[in-house]
């Protein structure tokens, strides 16, 4: 079995199938001795951001299904930290969080793209020890790879 770490990327196995995690992959955030975070990067979340009120002025931009936690905030990882201040270094140059505001900006001045930027609504959230015992119970395969595959 691969390591889990920051930077890691989940696969769900066919155990997961006819649940929401069905054909998921999720790029792990954070993972530390009080639990584990991350963003399901293969799920559409079928809107776009200027489909949100409060975002009617930015161009067009896809939205992912980030998970079931916290359905009512939206969460973002990237790849343009000079741009985007105030982020978090996962693993090869991706960045989660930082300056919503800067990242909007930038988004409407076109200085990010799809290539640079991925919006989720909700994430995964999982407490000590508990992901741990899904990948044991063979729910989750673990890959390290290049975490730019995040935005494939």
């Amino acid at each position: 079995m691969q390591q889990l770490q920051e930077g890691s990327f989940l696969k769900a196995t066919a155990l997961l199938d006819e649940t929401i995690f069905e054909g998921t992959t999720i790029f792990l955030t954070e993972y530390n001795d009080k639990g584990t975070v991350g963003c399901i990067v293969n799920k559409a979340f079928g809107r776009s951001i200027n489909e949100l009120s409060e975002f009617l002025y930015v161009p067009e931009f896809p939205l992912y299904n980030g998970g079931p936690v916290a359905t009512e905030y939206l969460f973002f990882i990237h790849q343009a930290p000079a741009i985007i201040p105030g982020g978090k270094l996962v693993k090869d140059g991706v960045y989660v969080s930082g300056s919503f505001k800067q990242a909007i900006e930038a988004l409407c001045k076109k200085q990010v793209d799809e290539n640079d930027l991925k919006i989720f609504v909700g994430y995964c959230g999982w407490d000590k020890d508990q992901l741990e015992g899904e990948i044991a119970e063979g729910s989750w395969k673990v890959v390290n790879d290049n975490a730019v595959f995040a935005f494939e």
